[in-house]
């Protein structure tokens, strides 16, 4: 079955854009980007960004937005069963060129896990233009409940590094 993403989370001055590979099925059930309870990115995020991890879902979002992040996902749609990014099939990218053109502020695109990042490198960045090409790139561990081989302390001080002027 085909799955589709989410638009993204921006406004015009935003710095930095996460970007995952797909949402993953809780999150597409609850309509919300990383909804499923043992995902971290919300935990790893209101720490830097300094706002409650378990406030309302467009509290978060508000937070996150001041704070000059953009989210979003490398993926359009897919095929995938269940949520395992090594399931994706058929994907279909989403129009980074077109975001990031209209998003002249970024400066750095963090990835939210290996996938994330592979998904980018070959269906995104021979796409788009060499100024977008040169912006910082950042992969930092994903905050999947499925990457549990680096432990939350680990998890957040890379995140942290990331979001550093």
């Amino acid at each position: 079955m085909r799955i589709e993403g989410f638009a993204p989370l921006a406004r015009a001055d935003a710095r930095v854009l996460v970007l995952g590979s797909m949402p993953g099925q809780a999150s597409l059930d609850a309509g919300r980007y990383y909804a499923h309870p043992r995902n971290t990115f919300w935990r790893i995020m209101g720490e830097i960004h300094g706002f409650a991890p378990d406030a309302p879902y467009a509290t978060r979002v508000t937070m996150l937005l001041d704070a000059g992040v953009a989210l979003w996902d490398v993926l359009h749609t897919c095929v995938r069963p269940g949520s395992l990014d090594s399931r994706i099939d058929a994907p279909e990218a989403n129009d980074l060129a077109g975001f990031l053109g209209d998003h002249p502020a970024i400066r750095r695109i963090v990835f939210n896990g290996a996938a994330a990042e592979a998904l980018f490198r070959r269906h995104v960045l021979p796409e788009l233009d060499p100024a977008a090409q040169q912006i910082l790139r950042l992969r930092l561990p994903s905050t999947s409940p499925a990457h549990a081989s680096v432990a939350l302390p680990a998890k957040t001080a890379a995140w942290a590094a990331a979001f550093r002027p």
